[in-house]
């Protein structure tokens, strides 16, 4: 099963030399500050390298991480921060707010914005992966883990590093708790829906597939509660898509639900939870559309000519077909007892 997942931009960042002449006078130190800023070059160019797979991310963060710790963590391994600390300036954009940089004079900075970024590129490798037409059971696999790693360097960062800042995260801005939150969660809410897909191919129970798509649901829409109280001109095209994607798993789950009432030879009750599934499939049918006219930071698409979405169209539609069917069989047959 194919999958489509909304994307914001990427952080752009300022080049930064790592040149403190009269500071780093040994060779020794001359070195470090020369490997941090090919370390960093490296990194940056990973970004946008579609070749790049997790495991090159990974080495190339682990290097760069560790050169960067010299400036923010004091080497006698005491709980003293480093005195280069703030030798530094670095510039970093934002994800929604456009082109204008925030800059400040700060390792720490500088940590919790790349970090931001890795984040950020491992949500678009999962989204890369998960498009594919025949996505194989490994690559799935790959999907869900290179989401739950975004989500976990999202809250590390969350909980460990943006308190650490010397000037305060602006409103609306990436490193603010509410936008780290939704990211979390958008992360956790299209693992699962991996794991909906691969329940599907498996054929597992109706009832747990209905559960599944009901709990995720749920994640979308929470990730948009999160996102309610700022400027819609950053965050409306994002809303837009957890909104869709609320829907959509609300109308699996429906559809799912119906089919376990159905095996119940519940017809009537399976027929009403179909016809529900249908106002959601609707709903986001519309949304989809909303979604493409929406101006706004983020992926430019039409996800309702996406596999995804026409499948489930049509399983909704032959599956009320199937209830009503199911329902004028018992009908005939209870008048025939009669």
């Amino acid at each position: 099963m194919t999958h489509w997942f909304h994307r914001n931009p990427l952080k752009a960042t300022a080049p930064v030399s790592f040149n403190f002449y009269g500071v780093a006078t040994t060779p020794g130190a001359a070195k470090i500050c020369n490997d941090i800023r090919l370390a960093r070059v490296r990194l940056l160019e990973l970004f946008t390298d579609l070749s790049c797979n997790p495991e090159m991310m990974k080495n190339a963060t682990d290097l760069y991480f560790s050169l960067l710790q010299g400036f923010i963590v004091s080497l006698d391994n005491s709980s003293q921060e480093s005195k280069l600390r703030y030798i530094q300036n670095f510039k970093w954009t934002d994800t929604l707010q456009g082109h204008v940089p925030s800059s400040q004079q700060d390792a720490v900075f500088e940590l919790v914005s790349m970090g931001f970024n890795v984040a950020l590129w491992y949500t678009k490798y999962a989204s890369r992966l998960a498009g594919k037409e025949d996505i194989t059971e490994d690559e799935a696999k790959d999907v869900h883990r290179s989401l739950k790693i975004a989500a976990g360097i999202f809250k590390h960062l969350k909980e460990s590093h943006v308190a650490k800042l010397i000037t305060p995260v602006e409103k609306g801005r990436d490193l603010e708790a509410r936008l780290i939150d939704s990211y979390i969660i958008q992360c956790q809410a299209e693992a699962q829906e991996v794991t909906i897909a691969r329940a599907i191919e498996l054929k597992h129970n109706p009832g747990l597939i209905a559960a599944l798509a009901y709990e995720t649901a749920n994640f979308y829409q929470k990730a948009d509660q999160t996102l309610s109280s700022l400027d819609p001109a950053y965050v409306g095209k994002w809303r837009k898509y957890l909104n869709l994607k609320t829907c959509f798993y609300m109308a699996y789950a429906y559809c799912y639900h119906g089919q376990t009432l159905l095996t119940s030879d519940k017809c009537g009750e399976a027929i009403r939870s179909l016809q529900e599934s249908e106002k959601f499939f609707a709903k986001a049918e519309a949304l989809c559309k909303e979604y493409g006219e929406t101006k706004g930071p983020g992926t430019t698409a039409k996800p309702s000519g996406h596999l995804f979405f026409r499948k489930l169209g049509s399983l909704v539609k032959n599956t009320l077909e199937k209830c009503q069917r199911e329902n004028g069989f018992m009908l005939n047959r209870n008048q025939m007892k009669m």
